[in-house]
């Protein structure tokens, strides 16, 4: 049996950072992931990181533009520690080795991301997640840190209301192996595989979420899916916010830059909710690009020149040619709205989930710091502020917590039990999830589309317990752990549906076309589900009371 006194699950950029902080405590600690650190989906992340890193800039104001970006749903006080928290971030991460992206002074560059009022992204290109990852990384090395890669983890293991650690599939062998902790850590990511057209990684399914929330862990305001506004067509892969930060264009098909008659002040540097409505709205008034890959809208950054661009935008312009033919020196980019952050989560104090033992992290975790809508730039800085947290507080906890006895026979039976004859197919489900995701919980909502997915959703976990894994081998079994993975989907999916259908008004990425206000006085408040049942908490409130949002 594997035991540390520190399990983290997931091994990107929040799970790495944990892992040091916690080792960096003295205790024992494991990283247990599906994939090996250097190709989590943390390496894909591309604009860089808000922090305040000028005279020009303040705490007050990055977290006044966090705060108005959530659209009022953020939680203001782990709001005000944060912005404080991300520069010594910043600067450790220099410490360690991270190549900045370098002025012509030497300092660290700073950009402009949508939503911000000043320009404070650090960033290294626009391959951030990537250097990150690898300066964390390379710094793990230094700590006895075990990682167990290739490790899939399907359930935690709870006695007497205490996580006692975690149940994994050993890929290379096929076992379900118990791994004792003293205190457990998930940061698994988040949800965007549940929509087709997204930019996450395919390994992004939900698991954390999943197996707290199958645990009694309520989930909080998972209504909320950031829709990115330019995800490169026919794949949806990232094209970054950073194309815009640098003073690329947004163009429909009368050559219009469009944003001018939605955030005249802003243009394309208003939030992502707001620009990601503005192009699906050009589209559906017939100003979009028709093709065999649907419609979409044109990212102009000729006018930047081809030095810039390689300066600033060597992958986006590699993406483009690799993937769409398009050349971005040249011709301008084929873009479309694509799912890629989960703004719900995990219900957690800072870090602390409601099971003593278990703690959670980055982007699988809702803290709240991002509201209704995620600032470009913030997500990579609560990983690396909040995956300290959890690394400490986990270290700490485990230093006055003992080991419990944790058995794999019930697991084992849950997991085999899916070699089971059944009549259906676990891939034909994930496609149809996608379908009525895609087409009803997307940029722009409504009751009636709403309850279809709902229905939808329940017949589809009615079927998935008639599935049949055919593959009936036991090394690195595919069919098997994407079967569980479309489990993991299939729960948080009814979950994201139920929180739609209940939440009445529009509020930041969840707009409702039959609600089309913010409603403050019956709304301003998060969104708790918990075994299927609905409650609410207030939004913590310091300094800033909610007023118009207008960019």
């Amino acid at each position: 049996m594997i035991e540390h006194d520190v399990v983290v699950v997931g091994s990107g950029i929040a799970g790495l950072r944990c892992a040091i902080a916690a080792a960096m405590k003295g205790v024992s600690v494991g990283i247990v992931a599906k994939t090996y650190p250097i190709r989590c989906h943390s390496v894909c992340a591309e604009g860089g990181i808000g922090a305040v890193m000028s005279e020009e800039d303040s705490f007050d104001l990055h977290a006044w533009d966090t705060v108005k970006g959530s659209d009022f749903l953020a939680d203001q006080d782990v709001v005000e520690f944060f912005v404080r928290e991300i520069p010594k971030e910043i600067l450790r991460l220099d410490n360690w080795g991270c190549p900045w992206s370098r002025d012509d002074s030497g300092r660290i560059a700073l950009r402009i991301l949508g939503g911000h009022s000043a320009k404070r992204t650090v960033f290294a290109a626009d391959r951030t997640g990537f250097h990150i990852v690898h300066t964390l990384y390379e710094k793990s090395l230094m700590y006895d840190i075990q990682k167990y890669s290739e490790y899939f983890v399907t359930g935690l293991a709870v006695e007497d209301n205490r996580c006692a650690g975690v149940y994994a599939i050993n890929l290379k062998s096929g076992e379900v192996e118990a791994i004792r902790a003293k205190a457990t850590v998930l940061a698994t990511g988040g949800a965007g595989r549940l929509y087709s057209f997204s930019s996450y990684s395919n390994t992004v399914t939900a698991d954390g979420m999943a197996i707290a929330y199958r645990s009694g862990v309520p989930l909080k305001d998972m209504e909320f899916f950031q829709i990115h506004p330019t995800g490169l067509i026919p794949s949806g892969i990232l094209v970054s916010e950073a194309c815009r930060g640098e003073g690329g264009y947004l163009l429909n098909s009368k050559g219009e830059r469009f944003m001018e008659r939605y955030a005249p002040e802003r243009m394309e540097l208003a939030p992502r909710d707001v620009v990601s409505r503005a192009i699906w709205s050009e589209i559906e008034q017939g100003r979009g690009f028709e093709s065999e890959y649907g419609p979409y809208v044109l990212l102009d950054l000729t006018h930047l020149g081809e030095d810039r661009i390689e300066e600033r935008l060597p992958l986006v312009r590699e993406t483009a040619i690799k993937f769409a033919g398009v050349d971005p020196v040249e011709e301008p980019i084929p873009v479309r709205p694509t799912v890629h952050y989960t703004m719900g989560g995990i219900h957690v104090n800072y870090c602390e989930t409601s099971i003593p033992g278990l703690f959670a992290c980055g982007e699988c975790a809702c803290l709240s710091i991002h509201g209704a809508n995620r600032l470009g730039s913030n997500s990579l800085a609560e990983c690396l502020v909040f995956g300290k947290v959890a690394g400490e507080k986990a270290a700490e906890y485990a230093e006055r917590s003992e080991f419990r006895s944790i058995s794999t026979d019930e697991e084992e039976k849950r997991i085999y039990s899916l070699f089971s004859n059944g009549d259906e197919s676990a891939y034909t489900i994930k496609r149809e999830l996608n379908q009525t995701m895609d087409r009803n919980l997307w940029i722009f909502r409504d009751e009636q589309g709403i309850m279809n997915a709902l229905k939808k959703i329940r017949e589809l976990k009615d079927r998935y317990r008639n599935i049949e894994v055919s593959d009936r081998s036991k090394i690195f079994n595919t069919d098997l752990t994407f079967a569980i993975e479309v489990g993991y989907m299939l729960e948080i999916a009814e979950v994201v549906a139920l929180s739609a259908l209940n939440r009445k008004e529009s509020r930041g990425a969840h707009f409702r076309t039959d609600y089309p206000k913010r409603d403050d006085g019956n709304w301003l408040k998060h969104t708790l589900v918990r075994h299927g049942r609905i409650e609410y908490i207030p939004v913590k409130i310091t300094k800033w009371k909610p007023v118009e949002r207008s960019y």
